[in-house]
């Protein structure tokens, strides 16, 4: 059980977007006592917890990201950091829920609408389907108190995220390797993505990153991904040599490259 902070409760009581506090960090729960995100309070644009670390792993496959979409806002951490840390970057993040929305700048200070940052009150579903071929990256973190939401792990979904992204797009998911669903969502993702699928377990067996490609990446050789993450951490406090690690024992590795499992 959480520890709930009352001074914050009170900004959201009666509804189902809480707020707890402990150790110095912040967290957010939608109906559940599952942190959807954190925040360390003395340093709320870094990246709290390690499933969000490993999202930006992104950085990895594609140096030309230039525009993102996310879809379900949560505390914002990415769109914060991507924000601080990324300005060549600007991201759209659709969000249905408005109360989401007014906790996650009141209480984790996620900046205002800007030239790089965008927050739409709107059906994500939707904005995927008006918006074709719109995007570099696509992040996919939808979550309620109760895990995924149907609709947003369906065979559909994915198709419509892939037709969302530009030829060289990235999709990012974060998915429960506990799950017992999980291995059906990732039988989903191949399909869409024509098996061009890699995945990153941040957590042992908790949160797996799982990355979609419309193109599959110019370099997957092990050197250069090594090269690259060190590269990364002279830019970013992320561990994104550990990541590659990870890449390389969860997915299949031929001739020094990682590849796709239909490779």
């Amino acid at each position: 059980m959480f520890r709930v902070a009352k001074h914050l409760m009170k900004a959201v009581k009666g509804d189902s977007v809480d707020v707890s506090e402990s150790n110095g960090v912040r967290s957010l729960h939608l109906g559940s006592d599952t942190i959807q995100s954190a925040m360390k309070i003395r340093d709320p644009n870094a990246l709290e917890l390690t499933y969000t670390r490993g999202m930006m792993c992104f950085l990895l496959f594609n140096t030309q990201v230039k525009n993102v979409l996310s879809i379900g806002l949560g505390g914002g951490s990415i769109a914060k950091y991507i924000h601080t840390y990324c300005p060549e970057i600007a991201t759209t993040v659709v969000e249905i829920n408005p109360k989401v929305i007014q906790v996650a700048r009141s209480q984790f200070y996620v900046p205002e609408n800007d030239q790089r940052l965008e927050v739409i009150e709107g059906d994500g579903l939707q904005y995927l389907a008006d918006y074709p071929e719109s995007t570099d990256l696509l992040l996919s973190d939808a979550f309620d108190g109760y895990g995924i939401p149907p609709d947003f792990c369906s065979q559909d979904f994915f198709d419509s995220c892939a037709r969302t992204l530009k030829i060289n797009g990235i999709f990012a998911i974060n998915l429960w390797g506990s799950d017992v669903k999980f291995d059906i969502y990732l039988q989903r993702i191949e399909q869409s993505f024509k098996q061009r699928v890699l995945i990153l377990r941040t957590g042992n067996p908790g949160n797996i990153v799982v990355f979609g490609f419309n193109k599959t990446p110019a370099n997957l050789s092990l050197t250069s991904l090594k090269e690259r993450a060190k590269w990364l951490e002279t830019h970013h406090k992320i561990e994104f040599s550990h990541f590659v690690g990870r890449l390389i024992d969860d997915n299949p590795v031929q001739h020094n490259k990682v590849v796709f499992k239909s490779d």
